[in-house]
């Protein structure tokens, strides 16, 4: 079953029209497969796009793991490490200034709410 639109788009179109449609209107040419061919390595190359920044990153966290894990317990020595030398009176002193979690958090969410204006304001 045919729309109605699509009936009455038909019977309105003037001398115009269909011009138009017989200029633009031409057979097919024979490609011979060379359009799909073409299609496909476009396709082929857009997914390994898609996939070579997740591959990439899987490969270089699965490298970065013993380091890291490296890293956490040498921090985690060392911070013992110094809370035994320092005298306690120092340690409680020098915690004081360093900022808590909720300033922290505060100050990265003003930051990105000044990213996000700024970025509107260019747009």
């Amino acid at each position: 079953m045919t729309s109605k639109i699509i009936n009455m788009a038909e019977r309105i179109k003037d001398a115009e029209d269909r011009l138009l449609e017989s200029m633009f209107e031409s057979v097919t040419i024979a490609d011979d497969g060379f359009s799909a061919r073409v299609v496909k390595r476009v396709r082929r190359r857009l997914w390994l796009q898609r996939l070579a920044l997740p591959v990439a990153a899987i490969i270089g966290g699965a490298i970065a793991v013993k380091p890291l894990a490296d890293l956490v317990t040498a921090m985690a020595d060392l911070s013992f490490s110094v809370t035994s030398v320092v005298p306690e009176e120092l340690v409680t002193a020098t915690t004081g200034l360093i900022p808590q979690a909720p300033f922290v958090v505060l100050g990265a969410m003003l930051l990105a709410a000044c990213m996000l204006g700024l970025r509107a304001i260019e747009d």
